[in-house]
């Protein structure tokens, strides 16, 4: 037993060594003399790992369904999605959640009448644990969330929407731990990102701006006439558009926090007293809530243009003026280009896309399209380190290919050890997107150890929880046609070695998941 354990740690050590090789050769990807647009130059022996990066990671099914339409084509499925159907196991849990079932206003309603009849309670010790309920029904669904977004990561035909998805989250990012957030942050991706993750991105901004997880998280509930919250203004500009060095100043912050006072929240069931002069302008949409009441009706200068005061649509005349900046292009178009392509991305791709997004409108499916339609991107193929959330998802996905989880807790576990929980970023500007944020020493041996829990089939991603768990034999099949058709080929010299030496289809699993060409994507 001691020989076997002290083999698979030489093998380990080997891995690990050519993992820190290729991050080193990787580091300088950006660097290259840039290329040029035009038609995917992308292939068939490039296929596997275009589909890895468009998708949250190749398996099977992906691969043969690229190689049959050819990569112009799916890609182009990818850019315009179809209204995705998941497989029923996924889809039957996905239905089963709570977040699935209510509308967001009840949802907080239901929340809310709980959290008061907890505060009623005159008995300390019934209402510790009353209040201890109220928090764990709002962890419940914070874990719900992000069960469905894994769900949809791992089987959702519509890869790339939901790589954008999650990209967009993070873009957008909002802690779910802060107030009630854990009860909206499903709401927020589900009818905020998603519907317009490859659409345009003024209307993913507005959509944002709307949303009560946004106005709590960055506090303009708080933000009112004669008492201004600069917070969601500084963010909206430096974070979401603009970017740090986009040409604004403190007054710019000053004048669009007045622009958007007056938004805030409503948990509750009935409106403001409004002044009978400004009822017209007052909007309640689901907990979304303009009151003119608290809004600087005086007139603005922002971006050196005036904006006259005249309510809500103030905010609209701003968003507009931030999407159609040429600072907002190449702002966005860069990070998309460092999600996508290198930590330090060719500036000719990213002053192409951001040609692009401005031409288009900031329509961002053809500023993807420009981006992965590059030799930039066909260059950097395999070379981009993959944050945790990739690791894992692609871990799986290559695994288990369509045979559907039933329990994402693992996952989630996980995605915590690594300190990419989703929706646990506390801070605005979301987590990095680069690899020395997750190459340590340290993240890197909880790699390994992730990938001896999946490849030894004991990981418990198909044992479900509750009064009643299944448990469904699923020893991983990563030996697969795939593997020996495509993957194998892929693979360095040590990492063949290594795999020649293993002494069980477990271990052979765990040094393959381990391999420095899993890191990356």
């Amino acid at each position: 037993m001691q020989t076997k354990t002290n083999t698979m740690r030489t093998l380990i050590v080997t891995l690990f060594a050519g993992a820190i090789t290729l991050l080193a050769g990787c580091a300088a990807t950006g660097d290259r003399a840039p290329g040029t647009a035009g038609a995917a130059i992308i292939t068939s022996a490039q296929l596997p790992a275009a589909v890895n990066r468009v998708s949250w990671g190749v398996n099977q099914g992906t691969w043969q369904q690229a190689q049959a339409l050819g990569y112009d084509a799916w890609l182009e499925q990818q850019l315009r999605p179809s209204p995705a159907f998941l497989p029923a196991a996924a889809q039957t849990q996905i239905d089963g959640l709570t977040i699935a079932s209510k509308p967001l206003p009840q949802l907080v309603a239901d929340l809310e009448q709980q959290r008061k009849d907890a505060d009623k309670i005159a008995d300390d010790e019934q209402k510790k644990t009353a209040q201890k309920a109220y928090q764990q029904a709002m962890n419940n669904l914070a874990r719900e969330a992000a069960t469905r977004s894994l769900l949809r990561d791992l089987y959702s035909p519509n890869q790339l929407q939901e790589q954008m998805a999650w990209f967009w989250m993070n873009h957008f990012n909002v802690h779910s731990g802060k107030s009630n957030l854990r009860a909206l942050v499903g709401d927020y991706e589900e009818t905020a990102i998603r519907p317009h993750a490859l659409g345009k991105f003024r209307d993913l901004l507005g959509a944002t701006v709307r949303h009560p997880a946004m106005i709590r998280y960055l506090d303009n509930e708080q933000n009112a006439a004669n008492r201004i919250n600069e917070n969601y203004a500084r963010e909206l500009m430096e974070l979401h558009t603009l970017g740090v060095d986009g040409g604004y100043s403190q007054r710019d912050v000053q004048e669009l926090a007045r622009i958007l006072t007056g938004i805030g929240i409503n948990l509750g069931d009935t409106a403001p007293k409004v002044k009978k002069e400004l009822q017209s302008q007052y909007v309640r949409t689901g907990l979304f809530e303009f009151n003119p009441n608290r809004h600087d009706y005086g007139n603005k200068q922002f971006l050196g243009q005036p904006i006259k005061g005249r309510g809500l649509a103030e905010v609209d005349e701003a968003l507009d003026r931030l999407c159609r900046s040429p600072a907002t292009a190449r702002f966005i178009s860069r990070k998309l280009a460092v999600y996508f392509v290198a930590d330090e991305p060719p500036p000719a791709l990213v002053a192409r896309m951001a040609a692009v997004f401005q031409s288009s409108d900031g329509d961002i499916a053809a500023v993807m399209r420009t981006m992965l339609t590059s030799t930039e991107f066909a260059e950097s193929l395999g070379k981009k380190f993959k944050d945790p959330v990739h690791y894992v998802v692609a871990a799986v996905r290559l695994t288990y290919d369509d045979k559907v989880v039933l329990n994402t807790a693992p996952m989630l576990g996980w995605l915590n050890r690594m300190a990419q929980p989703l929706y646990g970023r506390q801070t605005p500007d979301g987590y990095a997107l680069t690899q020395p944020g997750w190459a340590s020493p340290g993240q890197m041996t909880t790699r390994f150890e992730i990938a001896k829990a999946i490849g030894s089939g004991n990981a418990g991603l198909f044992k479900a929880e509750g009064p009643q768990p299944q448990e469904r034999a699923a020893f991983p099949q990563l030996a697969s046609a795939f593997y020996y058709q495509s993957l194998q080929q892929t693979l360095a010299p040590n990492t063949r070695r290594a795999l020649e030496q293993a002494t069980s289809p477990q271990e052979w699993n765990t040094l393959l998941l381990s391999s420095p060409e899993l890191m990356h994507r």
